[in-house]
């Protein structure tokens, strides 16, 4: 039985990532798939992030447990569009660059990570100074990014 069971967790442990990488590439099956789902974790990562703008900015109260909510939102969702500017999904209000250039482009991908995770422990530490530091850092990511990549 405890061989059955070794054999069932390699067997399991080497096929997940052949699975993924399949669920991955069948997931965005016409460019517009990818774009729209660039489009949505985007949108969404900004709404939330819009709503820190307007604590830190002074136009609503701060709210620490907020902050934090709409931090982890924004740390999880800037995870997801990356892998939705693949080889055929050019299109949407993505540059070319973001093909032709794309060492740049993941460049600026990870340090818009860095920043968010930075603006994670920030809400996190309840500081509004820190989060406010956290935000403009985030804001200048986003920014590099949209200035180098983004159609107007």
């Amino acid at each position: 039985m405890k061989n059955l069971s070794r054999v069932l967790l390699v067997a399991c442990t080497v096929a997940a990532p052949m699975l993924y990488s399949a669920t991955a590439a069948a997931q965005f099956a016409k460019p517009e798939d990818a774009i729209d789902y660039r489009q949505s974790a985007l949108t969404i990562m900004g709404t939330h992030f819009g709503r820190i703008g307007a604590i830190v900015k002074g136009e609503r109260p701060f709210d620490a447990a907020t902050v934090q909510a709409d931090a982890a939102l924004v740390a999880s969702m800037s995870k997801l569009p990356w892998a939705a500017f693949g080889p055929g999904t050019q299109g949407g209000k993505a540059r070319p660059e973001v093909w032709s250039d794309n060492a740049k482009f993941v460049q600026a991908s990870q340090r818009l990570d860095g920043d968010v995770a930075k603006l994670q422990t920030a809400a996190q530490s309840g500081d509004i100074a820190q989060i406010r530091t956290a935000f403009g850092a985030v804001g200048a990511s986003c920014k590099n990014c949209h200035d180098s990549f983004r159609a107007r």
